[in-house]
């Protein structure tokens, strides 16, 4: 009996939630916890460290809030495709936006849900990307569709490098160059050299258009 019980629990979809408040975080933990197939491994707050965890944990499924601070939920995901790690991502978010969506499917996302019906969607959204399937709710379905055969229009962001988007969202966060510096191992200097770049390319000119655009783009959130 005792065998069983271990290979039944052996089976079990392991699960890594990341999200920067803690009621949606928790809530989603104690639903996911109440399905017998499903094991929460792990949670954050922050999402350079869920990447470090996830590379850790080694989850089946990541389900990540689209904005948190430090690194947002849709670089994380670039960053474990890059790694070529075996775990699915879901992505919770309060925008609906075409270019929110594109962008989180682009880096490999397999399921993006709004925050608004994630606690009736979000089982079955990782039961679904775990055994290989995309999972899309009507209303983003709708707006893919409403795009296949032509462009969503492509993203500001689109034009920085990863560094650039990592400090960007830094900055906005409101770090300085020399706190940057020792969190990505760059000096002050080329942090302010990445900075000035960024915001050239994206036109922007003080730091409060920086964080306005940070905000639209969901880098960061007002919560």
């Amino acid at each position: 009996m005792k065998n069983a019980v271990r290979d039944a629990g052996a089976h079990r979809i392991k699960v890594f939630v990341a999200d920067d408040h803690a009621i949606v975080r928790e809530g989603l933990v104690q639903l996911l916890q109440l399905q017998p197939d499903l094991v929460v491994v792990g949670t954050c707050a922050d999402g350079r460290e869920s990447l470090q965890q996830i590379h850790q944990l080694v989850p089946d499924v990541a389900v990540l809030d689209i904005s948190m601070p430090g690194l947002n939920g849709i670089e994380v995901t670039a960053e474990l495709q890059q790694l070529g790690l075996p775990v699915a991502v879901v992505i919770l978010s309060m925008h609906s936006s075409t270019e929110h969506v594109f962008r989180a499917l682009e880096v490999g996302a397999r399921a993006y849900l709004q925050k608004e019906s994630a606690g009736t969607e979000i089982v079955d959204a990782i039961r679904a990307v775990h055994g290989g399937r995309r999972y899309l709710n009507t209303r983003i379905a709708g707006i893919v569709a409403d795009h296949v055969g032509g462009s969503p229009g492509k993203s500001p962001l689109a034009s920085l490098s990863r560094r650039e988007r990592e400090i960007l969202q830094l900055v906005a966060e409101g770090n300085s160059s020399a706190q940057i510096g020792r969190l990505l191992s760059l000096s002050p200097k080329t942090v302010d050299t990445y900075r000035s770049r960024l915001m050239q390319k994206l036109g922007l000119t003080d730091v409060v258009s920086l964080v306005k655009f940070a905000i639209q783009h969901a880098l960061i959130s007002l919560n």
